[in-house]
């Protein structure tokens, strides 16, 4: 070939190629026919495949194969029609029925039987919208999305960031796992690591438990969430509330953080506090933060606060335990020790004085546990108290070594009857202790009145043991039994030394008087700051300012014909409705009035604070 043409040919087809580099528009690879049809569009070009493979079109690194094609090439725009496939490097794969392509906007639409395939998941919709500029898809008209180690997502509306390997569904989004099934508003999910996050009103349904939140955050992967904004748990007849809860299924545990309260359906009882582990394989609540335990009854409920709590067992051998500083209230009992032991099977409560903590200073006596029924003080160094369990009345306590029971006598400025030995028994009538028996080393000293309620004398005596009755919260009664000594004074010559035994400690300014009264002594609460998730912002619109900037560009070719670009468009907003309202927080615990769960649920608020 001359050297001269060979020259002209190599600059020809550089310019050519420098032309085709600068343009980049949709270029055919293979077909098996070509030819045009004026019917169609003049200058439209149509494609067919032959037996051997289908027409292939290339464009800035995505590759087009189908059985048919029409090419308009004035607006370098692509019709492919009949098993088309859509390819984007290794990783993107997209198949339909028919997908138009447009190589001045690089938007895409597909339709039919659309699948679109990622490394770790699959997309399958009727209509895909594909915005190759920014690497999004889009679908308005719902979408499934299937991952192996997740389960099947759909959703009425979807997003796929290819970059970020994140899809976000919007309105009806369903999540269906072998394990559980998760319903919200919107769901941000990314593909890679299995990060779920959730926002507006969310429900996670397992066979054992039930979750709801507002915003969240769950590993599809490993099954652990973090939930906020209303946030609660229910399984086993028990509902978790707190402002974050932590959720592990494959332990069956979950930690709740601020605000807690933890609702027993079946044993009648709330827990309040603001740090919780439960633990339900294991039937246990350990609680603390201004822990307060609440057992509901029928006409009064029971109230144990302290540092910590636990609560554990099943329903038929339920035990309470409250660690350090631990105070009973109800409305005619109260009391306080170093720990309190409830067994909810048997009625039996054990007010404790921690041997630890034990002094011989001067104060030590402050540690000792003490009861209070109506007018009377009951101290030792441990206190059991027994319930009918069946009738949730009191019956009976005991009192084991230095029993100590004081009643003021409310006439004089000073006095108090007291009665004071090795044990101490008490039965109970209508939850008012009506009969007391001090058993060994007995003494007493007692304000004697007459019908009138004048006083005929200080009686102080010793006996190997004393029995009293009680009515309407005074002493009717006093024997003494195997009786050492004892002297009636009267008041003016009742030695004002002899007024006290050794041990005596009035500590009716401890006394709990409400449920607020357990909180008195409590040091200030200091709670963290949950960051949680940022509050929701709505998707972008799939149609933005750039999209139709380019929109506008690619028309500009053929301004006196119809620009296909702006075919086949999402004609709805591409962005959902705001989320529902926040659910109004209505639970509340203060003291029920008539001791029925749900009416003491109503009434937390009071001591939501405390």
């Amino acid at each position: 070939m001359n050297p001269l043409k060979n020259l002209l040919f190599l600059l020809c087809f550089s310019i050519a190629s420098l032309c085709f580099a600068q343009k980049q528009t949709i270029t055919v690879k293979y077909s098996g026919s070509l030819s045009s049809d004026p019917d169609i569009e003049d200058g439209a070009k149509v494609f067919l495949r032959d037996k051997s493979q289908q027409v292939h079109f290339i464009h800035k690194g995505a590759d087009v194969f189908c059985d048919k094609a029409i090419y308009y090439e004035d607006q370098d725009y692509l019709e492919a029609f009949s098993n088309v496939v859509m390819k984007q490097g290794d990783s993107i794969n997209m198949t339909a029925k028919y997908v138009e392509y447009s190589g001045k906007t690089q938007m895409a639409f597909a339709r039919g039987d659309v699948v679109l395939t990622e490394p770790q998941s699959v997309l399958t919709t009727d209509k895909l919208y594909y915005d190759r500029n920014r690497q999004l898809a889009y679908y308005d008209t719902k979408g499934k999305v299937v991952r192996d180690s997740s389960g099947t997502i759909t959703s009425q509306i979807g997003r796929y960031y290819m970059a970020a390997s994140k899809y976000q569904f919007t309105q009806d989004v369903v999540l269906v796992n072998p394990q559980y099934t998760l319903n919200t508003e919107r769901l941000d999910f990314f593909t890679e690591n299995g990060h779920a996050y959730l926002f507006g009103p969310s429900t996670i349904v397992g066979e054992t438990s039930k979750v709801y939140c507002e915003r969240g955050f769950y590993n599809t992967n490993n099954d652990i969430g973090h939930f906020q904004r209303n946030a609660k748990i229910d399984y086993d007849n028990r509902t978790v509330e707190g402002d974050s809860i932590y959720f592990d299924r494959n332990k069956s545990f979950a930690s709740a953080t601020n605000n807690i309260t933890v609702t027993d359906t079946i044993n009648k009882s709330i827990v309040r506090g603001h740090y919780a582990e439960v633990w339900r394989a294991k039937d246990s609540i350990f609680i603390t933060k201004r822990a307060l335990a609440i057992t509901v009854q029928e006409k009064d409920s029971v109230y144990l606060h302290s540092d910590t709590l636990m609560v554990t067992g099943n329903a038929e051998n339920r035990i309470t335990r409250a660690y350090y500083n631990a105070k009973l209230y109800k409305s005619d009992l109260a009391g306080k020790s170093d720990s309190i032991h409830v067994n909810h099977k048997t009625g039996l409560t054990q007010m404790i004085n921690l041997s630890r903590f034990s002094s011989t200073d001067a104060f030590a006596t402050k540690r000792k546990p003490v009861l209070w029924n109506l007018g009377n003080q009951m101290t030792g160094d441990t206190i059991h108290v027994i319930s009918n369990i069946e009738t949730e009345q009191l019956d009976s306590l005991k009192v084991f070594n230095n029993a100590f029971l004081v009643n003021k006598d409310t006439l004089s400025e000073d006095g108090y009857n007291q009665i004071k030995g090795q044990r101490l028994i008490g039965l109970f009538r209508d939850n008012e202790l009506y009969n007391v028996d001090i058993i060994k080393n007995a003494e007493v000293i007692y304000y004697s009145r007459n019908a009138e309620n004048e006083l005929v004398g200080i009686n102080k005596s010793k006996s190997g043991s004393i029995n009293i009755k009680i009515e309407e919260q005074a002493i009717e009664e006093i024997r003494l039994i195997q009786q050492i000594d004892g002297q009636l004074f009267p008041e003016s010559q009742f030695p004002k030394s002899g007024k006290r035994f050794r041990g005596f400690d009035w500590r009716g300014e401890e006394r709990p008087m409400s449920v607020e009264d357990l909180f008195k002594d409590d040091p200030p609460l200091i709670l963290p700051k949950i960051k949680g998730l940022e509050d929701y912002v709505p998707p972008e619109e799939f149609i933005d300012d750039s999209v139709n900037e380019r929109i506008e560009e690619a028309g500009k070719a053929t301004p006196n014909k119809p620009n296909k670009a702006a075919r086949n468009l999402p004609t709805q907003p591409s962005f959902p409705l705001p989320l529902k309202p926040k659910l109004e927080a209505t639970d509340t615990i203060k003291k029920p009035s008539k001791g029925t769960l749900k009416e003491a649920i109503k009434v937390k608020e009071k001591t939501k604070d405390q």
